[in-house]
């Protein structure tokens, strides 16, 4: 019986390892790339739709704008 009690502890900390490891909430959707650069995710949002073709070019100006700065 005591060997049960033991099962049961290993095979939580199993699955909670499995679900750490494989991202608990990761989403199916493609994920951006952590180096992706803010002109690769302006192109992306406006090739997804999320901007138009105006705030694309206000966003790209701000974006070289604020380069020539730094």
């Amino acid at each position: 019986m005591g060997g049960m009690h033991y099962f049961w502890w290993i095979f939580w900390i199993f699955l909670v390892g499995v679900l750490a490891f494989y991202g608990w909430g990761r989403s199916k959707n493609r994920q951006p790339s952590s180096r992706e650069t803010p002109h690769a995710v302006l192109q992306r949002r406006l090739a997804d739709g999320e901007l138009t073709p105006e705030e694309y070019e206000k966003r790209k100006a701000l974006l070289d704008r604020d380069g020539t700065r730094s």
